[in-house]
């Protein structure tokens, strides 16, 4: 299985548009490791660019700088000025950014189940460890994989 790069499934996509899969898509968007976990400290609330690099151990400022503007263009963040002279910003997720949260949570659950120093999600208020389930609004009830339409594995 050849895996291709980001910028070869970016222009895949420009150039036939409807030939992407949803994953696709968001993988385009926001599949790197350090736009994810950018993404997951914003979660916390607005973060200015020191913050970030301080809290991401092994981010370089050309990396981080790069991911904040690829961030914004895809209107995932939003960077308010701070200061004019010299010009400073901080970063806060727009609402699509926060949609991402849901996302980053399953994907902490996968690595939690297959990592036993890892602690997995917890309920709060007993302890148990929680599970995502698929559930149709529609339906009110819950849906097994087999049902759920355009969800494909590789």
């Amino acid at each position: 299985m050849t895996i291709a790069r980001a910028s070869d499934q970016d222009e895949r996509m420009r150039q036939d548009p409807g030939s992407a899969s949803a994953l696709e898509e968001a993988v385009a968007r926001v599949g790197d490791r350090w736009t994810l976990l950018l993404v997951n400290s914003l979660l916390e609330g607005p973060r200015r660019f020191n913050e970030l690099l301080d809290g991401l151990d092994g981010l370089a400022p050309n990396v981080l700088s790069k991911r904040l503007r690829h961030l914004e263009h895809e209107g995932v963040i939003v960077a308010t000025a701070y200061s004019q002279r010299p010009p400073r910003f901080d970063y806060r997720l727009t609402a699509a950014g926060s949609e991402l949260a849901g996302a980053l949570r399953l994907l902490a659950h996968w690595g939690a189940a297959r990592d036993a120093d890892a602690a997995g999600l917890q309920h709060a208020t007993c302890g148990t460890p929680v599970e995502a389930r698929w559930y149709c609004p529609t339906c009110a009830r819950l849906v097994e994989t087999e049902e759920v339409d355009e969800l494909r594995f590789v």
